[in-house]
């Protein structure tokens, strides 16, 4: 049920898949990748109801200025009624996610499929 893959930075892919959009980031996100992908991260957050999965099992690097492009998203995500997923398997991104508190607001999940067969968005209102 996957849609073809659009490749729109070098640093991010967009596909469609089971209703969701599906932003998989890709290599080092830096504070250039951020500049690249924010576009395009506002207008698949933009929309009322959107259902969301950021996808960050192809990093290789993940700074502070991805954190700022998650807690965007989730925020652009829950005050227009949608469903915002996380996926990442990346053990210096979980570090990171967990010292920050990030994972309490958007718990990652280990696996595409897991995370687009949520029926409930686990980005919460907390």
């Amino acid at each position: 049920m996957r849609n073809g893959t659009e490749t729109l930075t070098p640093h991010l892919h967009v596909h469609r898949d089971r209703g969701y959009t599906v932003l998989e980031f890709h290599g080092e996100i830096d504070i250039i990748a951020a500049l690249e992908i924010v576009p395009f991260l506002d207008a698949a957050t933009g929309r009322p109801g959107a259902q969301v999965v950021l996808d960050l099992r192809h990093i290789e690097f993940f700074d502070c200025s991805g954190l700022r492009l998650l807690h965007r998203a989730r925020l652009r995500v829950l005050d227009r009624g949608g469903r915002l997923q996380l996926v990442c398997t990346h053990p210096l991104a979980l570090r990171i996610f967990q010292v920050t508190g990030l994972d309490a607001l958007l718990p990652p999940l280990p696996t595409l499929d897991e995370a687009l067969g949520q029926s409930e968005a686990t980005s919460g209102s907390v």
